[in-house]
């Protein structure tokens, strides 16, 4: 019988302050859990799009330990899923700036694995300015996490955040994945112009699925991100996204097709550098 994985990225609004977004994500992965997901991911910074950039700083939390965390590993263990918990403003060993950190807790709440956030996202587009590096302190290691599925499978899962797609050399640092993850939170204007592309991409080069949750709409600080959060295959095909609003993006993984792929298409076997 071939391998398969339900799973689920969930797509959010995100507003300005911690509680409301923690109580957003409760219902909207046990909504995917409902509906069979065994593996849901939540989007970048799902819990606070602040009204100022300092704003997450001033929401950090140590590692190991706060609201936020805690209610990720309730979240998890509540619906019975392993769960990428988007990101999460840890602190980090500047004051000034905080970890962009994706957790992911298995299904009993314990915590699996952590990647911080390694590129820092910095556009200068009319009167659009962002820069990350401000706030946020990069991670340096790429980061793999093993999951287990309903049925014993094992897959290999490749943690990335957001700006990471543009750095293809990032993924070929995962080695040989069934999965990369992107959660996100691109603006509107950079989404419109190369998300899909750049998700495509990855899938393809990869010869792996990629699941994307963004944050997709018309925040409180008035800030609209792009969202069309997407499941791809692993030739690139586009197998679900929902362009705007909260919301669920289910799916299913299979192992025969990242199989079948590598097998008609043999690119990573075919690699000299």
């Amino acid at each position: 019988m071939t391998a398969k994985l339900p799973i689920a990225a969930i797509q959010m609004v995100s507003a300005a302050s911690v509680e409301p977004n923690l109580e957003a994500a409760r219902r909207l992965v046990a909504q995917a859990a409902a509906g069979g997901a065994a593996l849901v991911v939540l989007p970048e910074f799902f819990c606070l799009l602040g009204r100022k950039d300092t704003d997450k700083v001033d929401a950090r939390e140590p590692a190991g330990d706060g609201p936020i965390q805690r209610a990720l590993a309730d979240i998890a263990r509540e619906s019975g899923v392993w769960l990428i918990g988007g990101t999460v403003p840890i602190a980090s060993s500047e004051p000034r700036r905080i970890r962009n950190a994706c957790l992911v807790h298995r299904p009993d709440g314990t915590l699996a694995a952590r990647y911080d956030k390694v590129h820092l996202f910095g556009l200068k587009r009319g009167e659009q300015k962002f820069d990350e590096s401000a706030t946020i302190q990069p991670g340096r290691t790429p980061t793999v996490c093993d999951v287990d599925g309903p049925d014993g499978t094992r897959w290999r899962i490749g943690l990335s955040v957001c700006y990471d797609l543009r750095f293809p050399e990032y993924y070929r640092s995962l080695g040989a994945v069934d999965l990369i993850v992107v959660p996100s939170a691109f603006t509107y204007v950079t989404g419109e112009a190369h998300w899909e592309v750049l998700l495509r991409a990855r899938a393809i080069e990869n010869q792996c699925w990629v699941l994307a949750p963004a944050q997709g709409g018309t925040h409180e600080n008035g800030r609209r991100t792009w969202g069309h959060t997407m499941l791809v295959d692993p030739w690139g095909e586009v197998v679900a996204s929902r362009p705007e609003g909260e919301g669920v993006v289910a799916g299913e993984l299979s192992a025969a097709r990242i199989a079948e792929v590598r097998a008609q298409l043999p690119a990573l076997a075919h690699r000299t550098m």
